[in-house]
């Protein structure tokens, strides 16, 4: 387990695990909503992202924290281990209220409790239909990768157990 991705839904805990799984192998980890956002909630260009993340893939050892699918392929591509949290969506909506109004490492900016975008709730609900099937063809496609694919917190947080 030298270059990580891990994958899940929005709220299934992508930041939190990787900086746990961070913490266990002193991996470097890269969050790609940090090479995406500006703190004013505009994006970089298409092309410096994907610039941006060609640079974190060509080094030798990684966890990158994300999913943005136009750059899963690429990813997937160039790592030896997935990790995929793979939680039901009452899991993700109940992970995205708990973290508003506090501090994260990997935005750029602090969620307001109420702040909510009805189009990135809208995306959280649909996930498991339209954003799962095409994880699971990509999963399937690179199964000779490293691949964990945890259905609970319980069960991914004893695998971050296992590794201390």
């Amino acid at each position: 387990m030298k270059r990580i991705m891990v994958i899940g839904c929005p709220g299934s805990g992508k930041s939190t695990f990787s900086r746990a799984l961070r913490d266990a192998t002193g991996l470097p980890l890269c969050y790609l909503d940090m090479l995406y956002w500006h703190s004013d909630r505009t994006t970089v260009s298409k092309y410096e992202f994907r610039a941006k993340l060609a640079d974190v893939i060509a080094s030798d050892a990684w966890i990158i924290d994300g999913n943005y699918g136009s750059t899963m392929e690429m990813r997937m591509q160039a790592c030896d281990t997935v990790v995929f949290l793979d939680y039901p969506t009452e899991v993700c909506m109940a992970g995205i209220e708990a973290r508003r109004g506090k501090p994260r490492e990997d935005m750029p900016w602090v969620e307001e409790p109420g702040d909510v975008d009805e189009d990135f709730a809208a995306f959280v609900r649909a996930y498991n239909c339209e954003s799962r099937p095409k994880v699971m063809a990509l999963l399937e496609k690179y199964a000779d990768r490293e691949i964990f694919r945890f259905s609970s917190r319980e069960t991914a947080d004893a695998f971050l157990e296992s590794l201390k």
